[in-house]
């Protein structure tokens, strides 16, 4: 790598911004740079200020500096990449997001990609997110930006329409880790397996899973219908300590075909099947299982407890002082990085528009072209490059549409400001559609409108 970089976070104090600056600075050959921080929250912001200086000294990184600042623009000139992590109402409306729905007999997981809560943090968060892109496009045109933040495929749908000249990827870990679990479920090195997968942003598909040439799809659909349907012990069980969880995950690969790459939590979010009869809750478990106001119930505590983890990882006075973990990561931030600056090809799957580059066509052939969808993507000198995909199977292609459909119009309300959009946009999610009556819709997205009114200006 031969110059220097400068890699600007927006939204530094966000759970992403020390392990990403960790694994930056762990690229091979690099010659150092700048970390530029930005964060409205300025104790938040000179908190990691002062961890990300300790933690090159740590590292030994040699040639890194640290700005931070509460205004991006003072330093989005000159940026090479610039990562968003932005949280736009911090604390205040995750207990609305899940809550009023509630009332309503909407019951969410996690809420903040899909569903009414899903929709709300994406009305707050995409004009935010435009904005930087706008200023983005004036200040550092040639920049990449390398969005972190959800509704993941919702705000890129916005950021495709609303700015398309910035380059824009969305990163997610649903793709790695789901591969890791599916390794770990078959007793193999993850190297070894062959796959492929494709669809949108947490509802993407391993159409294809094969070991030495054999696919190992028979094995996992066997050992998932004996824990589900009969018992475990029925089967040659390859994963024990995995018998009783994701059983939303493992359901859908038994009727739908494949593996999907998030927790059963979020996936019982995407489909009508589970969340609201007791048969279909009897498939829900604790935490990321499926567990009701899950995501609401901790994420207050999640955040006050990575700000004390970061006190104590400053605080050497501490006779159990916390540390660094040193490793370079699998976030894909740093690994595209490297692939560009050193035109050394790396494949990522990445949240894009449906469209190849070439204008060729769309890359998954049976899902709108005017849709945002999460892809194998290579990256070298030229940047970030789409594969195309095909067509999905019909039935997975079906049930990615019907959460298009939901971004599709939560994006033009983000865009327009228009509470009517959001309205049309509940009306289509799979999980609110089937216990809302449309009046009741209405009623509850009002109530959503009234209670976020703070962190929803101007829509109309």
């Amino acid at each position: 790598m031969p110059r220097p970089l400068v890699v600007t976070f927006l939204g530094a104090g966000s759970m992403f911004c020390p392990e990403l600056c960790r694994d930056v600075m762990q690229i091979p050959g690099n010659v150092g740079g700048e970390f530029r921080l930005v964060d409205t929250d300025t104790g938040r912001l000179d908190l990691m200020h002062r961890l990300i200086e300790k933690l090159a000294v740590e590292l030994g990184a040699v040639g890194w500096s640290v700005t931070s600042t509460a205004d991006r623009r003072d330093v989005l000139t000159g940026t090479d990449y610039a990562i968003c992590c932005v949280e736009v109402s911090g604390l205040d409306c995750v207990g609305f997001d899940n809550d009023i729905p509630s009332e309503y007999g909407v019951d969410q997981c996690i809420g903040d990609t899909v569903g009414p809560g899903g929709l709300f943090k994406g009305l707050r968060t995409i004009p935010v997110f435009l904005d930087i892109l706008r200023d983005m496009a004036e200040l550092c045109p040639q920049a990449i930006m390398l969005n972190y933040t959800n509704p993941m495929s919702m705000m890129c749908l916005a950021a495709a329409r609303a700015v398309p000249d910035v380059s824009v990827v969305g990163l997610c870990h649903s793709v790695q880790a789901s591969q890791a679990i599916l390794s770990a479920r078959l007793g193999v090195p993850h190297t070894e397996l062959a796959w492929a997968c494709a669809g949108v942003n947490h509802l993407a598909w391993f159409t294809a899973l094969t070991l030495d040439g054999i696919d190992q799809y028979p094995r996992l659909k066997e050992q998932a219908r004996a824990e589900l349907y009969g018992n475990p012990d029925d089967s040659d069980n390859a994963w024990p300590d995995d018998v009783g969880t994701d059983r939303v995950r493992k359901d859908v690969m038994l009727h739908y075909g494949a593996f999907v790459t998030e927790s059963s939590g979020h996936l019982s979010e995407y489909v009508p099947h589970y969340r609201n009869r007791d048969e279909g809750r009897s498939y829900l478990g604790d935490a990321y299982d499926g567990e009701s106001r899950y995501y609401a119930t901790n994420w207050p505590t999640w955040r006050a407890e990575a700000d004390e983890r970061r006190h104590n990882l400053l605080d050497d006075s501490l006779d159990d002082s916390e540390e660094f973990d040193r490793a370079r990561g699998w976030e894909y931030a740093s690994w595209i990085i490297e692939a560009r600056e050193k035109d050394q090809p790396f494949r990522i799957h990445g949240n894009v528009p449906n469209t190849a580059p070439d204008g060729s066509g769309r890359l998954i052939t049976n899902l709108p072209a005017d849709s945002c969808v999460e892809v194998a993507c290579m990256v070298d000198r030229q940047g970030i490059r789409p594969t195309r995909f095909g067509a999905l199977p019909p039935q997975m292609a079906h049930v990615c549409a019907s959460t298009i459909a939901v971004h599709d119009l939560g994006a033009t309300a983000a865009i327009e400001r228009s509470k009517d959009a959001a309205v049309h946009a509940l009306l289509l999610d799979p999980l609110c559609r089937s216990v809302l009556t449309p009046h009741e819709t209405e009623r509850m997205t009002a109530d959503l409108f009234a209670a976020e009114a703070e962190y929803l200006p101007g829509f109309i």
